[in-house]
């Protein structure tokens, strides 16, 4: 097959809540079982925060855990991404699930705004992140919200820290980051091309009302696509969601309608140069 695209499903993330729509899978049986229904409509990773009992997010290792393994037992070979994003925890307790081995984890490379709030990241705990996934064999997936985070990574990539080719993820349509524009898309597809080389693998997130158009754009452009409830939770202005699965089918239609064939998480692993399990 040729350029297979890769399908990844935030399943759900910091903020959305069961009052935002009731399908946001907040327990661990309730991510599982969407993670699995999302795993059979053609999603090939899973990226993962965790709730505490309240439902508000936590960096707690023993929930990603349990989480994991509920993954890794009713969707074989999926590919599990965790991540270590800010609003989880602060400080080093953002990567306290690293040593779990899971096959990726989230990168954030540099600060930028968010819609209320400055999301930090410290050159300092950049750097140990990113020495934590060289420690434990977890490839980085670098979530870039602005255009300086494409550099830093090819900075990091340099230096060694960051050891094999990025995959770059471009998010499109946070509030006061980068605004989801198409020749702003472009531009980053250009970059990405550029510094990495014309067969670096990426992929496209877009945020609301945004996420089937970059879908579109991502998967028009040879790149891969991010879907699901963590980033929008409507299937158009007057429908909810009704699952996971749902935005993943969508997701898939527009793979089909750009004429390329839907990565498998065989193949995705291969694409990302992660080993088999």
């Amino acid at each position: 097959m040729s350029n297979p695209a890769i399908i990844c499903v935030a399943i759900t993330g910091s903020v959305p809540t069961k009052a935002d729509n009731p399908a946001v899978p907040v327990t661990l049986s309730e991510q599982i079982e969407s993670t699995h229904a999302a795993f059979e409509a053609g999603a090939a990773i899973a990226h993962c925060h965790v709730r505490d009992d309240e439902g508000k997010p936590t960096s707690d290792a023993e929930r990603f855990a349990r989480l994991k393994e509920g993954i890794e037992a009713h969707c074989p070979g999926m590919i599990i991404q965790l991540s270590t994003g800010g609003r989880s925890g602060s400080g080093l307790e953002r990567g306290g699930m690293l040593p779990l081995r899971p096959d990726m984890a989230s990168l954030s490379v540099g600060s930028n705004n968010f819609p209320t709030r400055v999301y930090e990241n410290s050159p300092q705990l950049i750097e140990w992140l990113a020495y934590e996934m060289r420690t434990y064999d977890v490839k980085p997936e670098i979530e870039a919200f602005d255009l300086s985070h494409i550099y830093h990574a090819k900075l990091m990539h340099d230096r060694g820290e960051i050891p094999e080719t990025p995959y770059v993820q471009f998010v499109m349509g946070v509030k006061n980051a980068m605004p989801a524009v198409k020749r702003v898309f472009d531009f980053y597809v250009e970059t990405v091309h550029e510094l990495f080389g014309p067969y670096a693998p990426w992929c496209a997130a877009g945020v609301g009302r945004h996420q089937a158009e970059v879908n579109k754009w991502a998967a028009e452009a040879g790149g891969h696509l991010r879907t699901g409830l963590e980033d929008n939770i409507r299937l158009d202005r007057d429908r909810l969601a009704p699952s996971n699965a749902a935005l993943v089918e969508r997701a898939v239609e527009i793979v089909t309608q750009a004429g390329r064939p839907l990565a498998t998480p065989t193949d995705a692993r291969k694409i990302l140069g992660l080993r088999d399990r």
